[in-house]
């Protein structure tokens, strides 16, 4: 499909989705989050694509925030109406599939919560976050608070939620915001190295060890360990994971069909 702010390529097992306004810096308006959604679900139901990397076009940033032109003349009644709908951070964090992001120049404010609803994060050192809400009198309300203090704790959450202040891609490192930081411009290229990894493997195991890891963030641990063997036990059961036993006792590739 073609798209006024979305670049879709597929490259082998790969999805690469490109956020494409940077004359605007990449901020998040309906048009981009609308077609940001649409290409996310066409992904997932791609059979062909196995992991799927997010990225922003330009090089000042992945994406400056959401477009607060665009929202200041909302009543609050209009934007909770706006919110009783699916999100795109929803949709990101519901995609059945690995997701990466990879990460330069400015993610801010919503931009940040697009990044925290993805899988994995991958930053160039000219990376710089910050949960800005506060600047406009508001808190983050697409998991600022939330994701990011399951992923960096609540000390570090407080931190940025409520100062606004910028982290830099090694203090985003440092506390756990950013899974693996490179130099400067090797983002998208140390997201397709890691995803390509990824991409070697069974669909199923990926989707359902991808389920598991979710649930902990969520579950008790004794209901986390039951979804755990149960979602095993499905792995165990499925075509792709007879192959990769037999595969493994054969001493041969596995060829992993998705089944």
């Amino acid at each position: 499909m073609d798209y006024e702010t979305i670049r879709v390529e597929t490259d082998g097992p790969l999805g690469l989705l490109t956020i494409h306004r940077p004359d605007k810096l990449n901020a998040l308006n309906s048009t981009v989050r609308r077609e940001l959604m649409e290409a996310v679900d066409a992904l997932a139901h791609d059979d062909d694509v196995k992991v799927a990397i997010l990225s922003g076009a330009g090089e000042k940033a992945f994406v400056a925030g959401a477009d607060v032109s665009e929202f200041a003349a909302r009543t609050p009644a209009e934007q909770r109406e706006l919110y009783n709908h699916r999100r795109v951070y929803d949709a990101i964090a519901d995609f059945p599939k690995p997701i990466l992001c990879a990460v330069h120049g400015y993610c801010l404010g919503g931009g940040s919560e697009l990044a925290l609803a993805c899988d994995l994060r991958v930053a160039d050192r000219t990376a710089r976050f910050s949960q800005a809400e506060i600047r406009l009198g508001l808190i983050p309300g697409a998991g600022g608070t939330q994701r990011l203090a399951r992923l960096v704790g609540p000390g570090q959450a407080m931190r940025m939620a409520l100062t606004g202040d910028m982290v830099d891609a090694e203090e985003a490192h440092r506390i756990g915001l950013v899974e693996v930081l490179v130099d400067e411009g090797r983002h998208l290229e140390k997201a397709r190295e890691i995803a390509g990894r990824m991409a070697r493997w069974s669909p199923v195991a990926l989707r359902l060890a991808k389920r598991s890891i979710k649930a902990a963030m969520e579950a008790p641990l004794s209901a986390g360990l039951e979804l755990e063997k149960e979602l095993f036990l499905a792995a165990f059961a499925s075509d792709d994971g007879r192959e990769g036993v037999q595969a493994f006792v054969e001493k041969r590739d596995p060829e992993f069909k998705g089944r």
